[in-house]
Order: C-alpha cells, then structure tokens, then sequence
C-alpha cells in the first residue's frame, strides 16, 4: 500500500552517485530503529490505513474476519513502508535539497542508500509472503502492483518530468482500497471502485494546497509541481474542479452499495465543506491574493480530516445497517 511523497530532482540525475556510503551517526540500536522507522514514512502509512480498515467493513458489511483485517493491516503497512523506503532512496538527492524533507534518514546520512534498499526490497518481498500466505493471492497482487507503480511509475517516470505527477501517480494512494476489498471478498466490485475514485479525485488538491506552501522547495529541487510552473489562480481553478469532482463521486456510493442514508448525509455535508473552502481560496485568488499570502494549508488540513471522517462514515454506515435489521 502506498501513498504519494511530495519531492524531487532533474531527470537523470543519479542520486546514488552524489553521496558516499556512510555510517549512521549513531550506532545504537535505538537510533538504527528510529532511522528505518523514519524511513517508512510513518504519517503516510496511517493516510493509507484510514482507507484501507473502512473498506473492510463494508466488504464484510459489518466487522471484518478480525484474523484477516490484522493480517492486511501488518502486511498492508509493510508495503507501504517498502515503496516509501525505496523511495527515500531513489529520491536523496531531492530529499537534502528541500528543508521540508533534509531530515529524512536518507539525506543526513543516517541510513546507508545500500541499507535503505535492502529495508525496501525486504519488506517487499515480506510483505508480498505474507499476502499470499494469510490473507489471499488477489490482495498480494494489488499490493505488489502497488509498490512498482508508486516505484516505477510515479518516482522514476512522472515525479521528475511532469506536473500531472500527483495526478496519474496518486493511484498508488488508491490501491489500498482495493485491497482491503479483495482481502476480505477475494474479488473486485464496483463499490471499491467508487472509494478507489474519491481518493484519487481528493489526491491532486491535497498535494497541491502542500505544494503552494513550499513551493520554493520544489523550485529548487527541481520538481515540475503545478503549483511551480502554473499560475495560483490555475492551480485554485485545478483544486475547485478536483474538489467537485471528490464529492460527486462520493455520492455514487450510496446507491452502489446501498447504504443507509447516513453515509450520503455524511458526504454531502462533508463535501459542502471543502468545496466551501476551495471556492474560498478561488475567490481570493481571482482577488488578487497571491503567493505567501495565499494560504492553502487551512485546505490541507482540513481536506485530511475530509478524507478521514468520509470514511469514518464509510465504516459506520454498516454497522448501522446491522443494528437497524
């Protein structure tokens, strides 16, 4: 399971010539823990488990097999931690140019490039056995499908030569609910397909409202972001548009998989919220708010607690079927 990083440099730039192997800084065993922890990008894996436990539910139209939700969940956060690792190691040299990410394991020297990618090529590999080994073989091929796109696709191919990289490489982000799904059913259905949908509708605004805030990182580093190479009144105009396009899709569920009427209460309501916000930042743009004065990261935050409390709703809604008979 992955989900998007927001980084990178010029194409063909070989990031594994451009620093010497070196020693982590500090050799306990705590510290070691800590890096590759760091590595797996913690706060991303949680994004994705936010998608992954709800889908679950509504398979299962009530509490999932409690021995399979744990099974994805473990090898679901291993996936993920091994295409963020790779990640972190293909892209350091974007990593130390941006102050948002110089930290990171990788930059500063703490982790070896070889240690990072053998983390990342084991924790494939693991992740990939467990899936096959305790949950079932559709839920490791999305998952290992997951890994080589947000690997092959996004960071090698889109990330550095693109500003529709979050875009076409948000499907990774969206893999997640596909395999929750398959876990619990062992096949694909539309209603998956749907939440597939709003994560990846909901991915390009929240990338963006980040990346206007640091977009002189990206400048830097290089990467072709929207909000780097287009006006802020054409990446607002982008936002609205994507932003609509989350909610109306989101919609689609209720009918997809007949649920009670407090998932579609909670979507609407919800989804009044961000295009409120997102026309708001439209507005001041068309107003001549520009630049540093335009503050888009009210938008990031409050686009994360969309997405969490949608699916929140998403995970609710059959229990209260359940409940009402």
């Amino acid at each position: 399971m992955t989900l998007l990083d927001r980084s990178s440099a010029a194409p063909g730039t070989d990031a594994a010539t451009d620093v010497p192997e070196a020693a982590p800084r500090s050799s306990s065993f705590g510290a070691y823990v800590r890096a590759y922890v760091a590595l797996s990008k913690p706060r991303v894996i949680e994004l994705l488990l936010i998608t992954t436990i709800p889908v679950m539910f509504v398979a299962a139209q009530g509490v999932p097999p409690l021995g399979t939700a744990l099974a994805t969940l473990v090898f679901g956060t291993m996936s993920a931690a091994s295409a963020n690792a790779i990640n972190c190691y293909i892209d350091r040299d974007i990593d130390r140019a941006m102050r948002r990410t110089r930290r990171r394991p990788t930059a500063m020297q703490q982790v070896t490039p070889r240690g990072t990618m053998i983390y990342g090529l084991v924790m494939a590999a693991l992740s990939t056995i467990g899936f096959v080994v305790f949950v079932n073989w559709l839920a490791a091929a999305l998952s290992l499908f997951a890994i080589a796109f947000y690997i092959f696709v996004y960071t090698l191919l889109l990330k550095r030569r693109t500003a529709q990289n979050v875009v076409w490489g948000g499907i990774a982000g969206c893999m997640p609910v596909l395999i929750g799904w398959a876990a619990i059913t062992e096949r694909l259905d539309w209603a998956p397909f749907i939440l597939f949908l709003v994560v990846f509708f909901w991915t390009p605004p929240h990338t963006w409202a980040l990346a206007v805030r640091y977009r002189e990182d990206y400048a830097a580093a290089n990467v072709p972001m929207l909000p780097v190479v287009a006006s802020d009144r054409r990446v607002m105009l982008e936002c609205v548009l994507y932003s609509w396009a989350t909610v109306a899709v989101s919609l689609l569920l209720w009918p997809v998989a007949d649920t009670t009427l407090l998932y579609p209460a909670a979507a609407a309501v919800l989804g009044a919220v961000l295009l409120a916000q997102a026309h708001r930042l439209y507005h001041q743009v068309r107003c001549g708010v520009t630049g540093a004065k335009l503050k888009t990261m009210g938008f990031f935050h409050l686009s994360n607690a969309y997405l969490a409390l949608l699916f929140v709703a998403v995970t609710v809604d059959p229990l209260l079927a359940n409940a009402l008979g």
